[in-house]
């Protein structure tokens, strides 16, 4: 192995379970504020996943006061302090793009 590879399998997280398109997913993130840190979690659908090992991202969607809000997060990210999965769904699609034309009640998995 290249010594690349070996530091990059020395950074992976791996308190995380495994997360697949489709599932309902909770993302808590730290967000400083001052001399405090606080948890800001965003709850929302994974719709994407892209890039493998420590540069793993995911897109997680959700419908905020009518409006979607679509958020990438960088798994491994030292600001993700936890990502709990809330339910899953099977899908048959790679990317589930085609929720962002979906309003109201079609637009939930």
């Amino acid at each position: 192995m290249s010594k690349v590879t070996l530091l990059e399998q020395a950074q992976l997280r791996t308190d995380l379970p495994k997360i697949n398109i489709g599932d309902h997913v909770k993302v808590y993130v730290k967000i400083p504020e001052g001399d405090k840190i606080r948890l800001h979690p965003f709850e929302g659908t994974v719709i994407a996943k892209k890039g493998s090992g420590l540069r793993l991202t995911i897109t997680v969607r959700k419908v905020s006061f009518g409006e979607g809000v679509e958020k990438v997060f960088i798994v491994h990210s030292p600001s993700i302090k936890n990502i709990e999965v809330a339910g899953s769904v099977k899908v048959k699609r790679a990317k589930l793009y085609y929720l962002r034309k979906k309003v109201g009640r079609k637009a939930t998995l």
